[in-house]
């Protein structure tokens, strides 16, 4: 099996998820606890934050490729960027790693495809919603993403960088969220895309008839794959 180097932190919540997943769904298949190998550097929330805001994407690249390199030599032989908003800057990361790197995108665009969908609403933070990244991802899968409006946008930020990172989850962010996603639905949505690894905590299947896709653990599990079967 190929040892799994997750760069973590942002959030730490999330991070949480993307372990018990991996480890999880390895014995609910398999029986027992022989899953691969994780290792896990976990950064300052804070800091990835502060330079998100303010647009510096070049020092942040620098930033996680120097935390892949430090994973590779701890031994990790196949990498994942826990977090969505980072994906920006993928393929800069990517081509710079000692290691490869599982996208995000990719693996719930493939997702989404298989689901059969072809429009689907996508909730993150403003990064995520409003840069091309994750929408020029869905689109090679033919896929069309609907994003709320800029106030509604504004609202999913802050419920994401003021309460789901800290671990806050409170119903009545939920009940906004939800009003967010029968307004996608109206305009077309068949299903909404999590784009945010702590969105899951507060949305959940049973808030919504539309299909939900768990950014998060979509790409868990695509590493578990690629950790057996590479």
């Amino acid at each position: 099996m190929k040892r799994i180097g997750i760069l973590g932190g942002v959030s730490a919540e999330s991070t949480v998820s993307y372990y018990q997943t991996i480890t999880r769904e390895f014995i609910r298949r398999h029986g027992h606890a022989g899953y691969p190998e994780i290792l896990i550097y976990s950064v300052s929330f804070a800091e990835y934050a502060e330079l998100q805001h303010a647009g510096r994407w070049d020092e942040l690249a620098a930033r996680m490729v120097e935390v892949f390199r430090a994973l590779a030599q701890a031994g990790a032989e196949i990498g994942l960027i826990a977090a969505n908003t980072l994906h920006i800057v993928f393929e800069e990361v990517q081509a710079r790693s000692p290691i490869p790197l599982l996208s995000i995108v990719d693996a719930t665009a493939e997702a989404v495809a298989e689901a059969g969908l072809t429009t689907v609403g996508l909730l993150g933070t403003k990064f995520t919603m409003e840069e091309s990244f994750f929408r020029h991802g869905l689109a090679r899968f033919g896929i069309k993403a609907l994003v709320p409006e800029p106030r509604e946008r504004d609202l999913v930020h802050r419920v994401i960088y003021e309460e789901l990172v800290r671990g806050e989850v409170k119903e009545g962010s939920r009940r906004r969220l939800l009003d967010i996603v029968a307004g996608l639905a109206r305009q077309g949505a068949q299903g909404v895309v999590l784009g945010c690894t702590e969105l899951p905590f507060l949305i959940r299947p049973e808030d919504t008839g539309l299909p939900l896709f768990d950014t998060a653990r979509i790409h868990a599990l695509a590493a578990l794959e690629l950790a057996l079967h590479a």
